[in-house]
């Protein structure tokens, strides 16, 4: 089901299909999220993509993207709540400039993470946003990426 949601005057349209049950899922987990006591355990790992700094859960799917010429803006694994509480995203993402490779990539991407990836597309900044959409999945979701990011490539190359 498509959603349109307004965020600061843009207009961002989610073009992935989730269940209701799937979007109270996750509520659910962001309300635990919340209350949740958060230790730090490890730092945020990272790595060297050129002269720029990446998480490195990424840099494989980001490597991957660049050869392609897909270009992205921003990425972040957020890895795991556990291991870093301050420096944390909650949703894993990457933000994909819109262009005909990019898109094709997105609707791959969605075809073989199903579920697990919510996908927005910002009309106004002609961009894409891939996230986890459940809350302690950004592992899996980084390295489900990453599989579906080198199976595009092998179907391209």
């Amino acid at each position: 089901m498509a959603h349109v949601v307004g965020i600061d005057n843009e207009t961002e349209k989610v073009i992935s299909v989730h269940s209701p049950e799937s979007w109270q899922r996750r509520e659910t987990e962001l309300a635990s999220w919340l209350r949740r006591t958060k230790p730090r355990r490890r730092a945020k790992q990272t790595a060297h993509l050129g002269n720029i700094e990446v998480d490195a859960e990424l840099l494989g799917t980001l490597t991957l993207l660049k050869r392609m010429n897909v270009q992205t803006e921003f990425s972040c694994a957020g890895v795991s709540l556990l291991d870093e509480p301050e420096d944390h995203s909650l949703y894993a993402y990457m933000t994909l400039f819109a262009s005909e490779q990019a898109e094709q990539f997105v609707h791959f991407a969605m075809r073989q993470m199903r579920h697990r990836l919510l996908v927005t597309f910002e009309a106004s900044r002609s961009r894409y946003d891939l996230s986890s959409f459940y809350i302690g999945h950004n592992r899996s979701f980084c390295l489900l990426l990453q599989r579906a990011a080198e199976r595009f490539y092998q179907r391209k190359g």
